[in-house]
């Protein structure tokens, strides 16, 4: 076997399990300690992985977070064909809660009229959902610039007062190690109550999104349903037994 396709084993055991043990890759590689050895250095130079005793362990990094404008131009059919099967999880009547964000944005076009009010701290998501003649509530407080979002104190205080059928969240990293997590503590805040606050709580993403990481903690996996495109097979295999995925054909 070359050494680039046993580094790429290496890198799909870690990628499903986390660790990988040096003996097991000798037995499953039929080659040498000290080839396995030589591999995991090389992966470890590049910053795939680190070494530990008797393996190594996947590496990660936490996520600097995109501007707004970046956010917008990325995988943008796969966000539109998320919207649309998270539309389809909104009942006639249904208070819901749409987050900031591009991609929660994207559910819009495609609500038909259902919901009977609409929360949201998203500038955008406000201005098109009162273009749109939906009874709309834009939370009061403070803007972050960065997301065009509504954060702090008082919109958590005006949140608290709420209670709603369905939430549609943003994320910026899904972890099966570190859950969901965003780059802004602010925002963790005000996401981590909608959830506390919501029937049923939809996480709208791109597969992009997953085995990454960013600075504070939204919630567990279990917490949530996860709407997202097609995702590699080792990617769901990490998180299928933590929380439910719908993926977009």
């Amino acid at each position: 076997m070359l050494t680039e396709e046993r580094e790429e084993y290496i890198l799909n055991e870690l990628r499903m399990s986390r660790t990988v043990k040096l003996h097991q890759l000798m037995q499953k590689l039929d080659v040498s300690e000290s080839t396995i050895r030589r591999d995991l250095s090389q992966l470890e130079e590049r910053g795939l992985l680190t070494r530990i005793h008797g393996g190594a362990k996947l590496n990660y990094h936490i996520d600097k977070e995109p501007t707004f404008d970046e956010k917008n131009t990325i995988n943008n059919s796969a966000k539109l064909s998320i919207g649309q099967k998270a539309s389809q999880m909104v009942n006639k009547g249904d208070v819901i809660y749409i987050d900031a964000g591009t991609t929660t944005a994207k559910i819009i076009p495609y609500l038909e009229n259902k919901p009977s009010t609409v929360v949201t701290n998203g500038l955008l998501q406000a201005y098109e959902l009162s273009q749109n003649g939906y009874q709309t509530i834009l939370l009061g407080g403070k803007i972050k610039n960065t997301t065009q979002s509504i954060v702090g104190i008082s919109a958590q205080t005006q949140l608290s007062q709420y209670v709603f059928d369905k939430a549609f969240i943003g994320i910026n990293g899904i972890h099966s190690d570190f859950g969901l997590t965003t780059a802004d503590e602010e925002e963790a805040a005000i996401k981590s109550l909608v959830i506390n606050r919501a029937g049923r709580t939809y996480i709208m993403t791109d597969s992009s999104k997953f085995n990454k990481v960013s600075f504070c903690k939204v919630c567990n996996l279990d917490e949530v349903t996860i709407i997202t495109n097609k995702l590699e097979e080792y990617v769901s295999d990490d998180f299928i037994e933590s929380t439910t995925i719908l993926e977009v054909k």
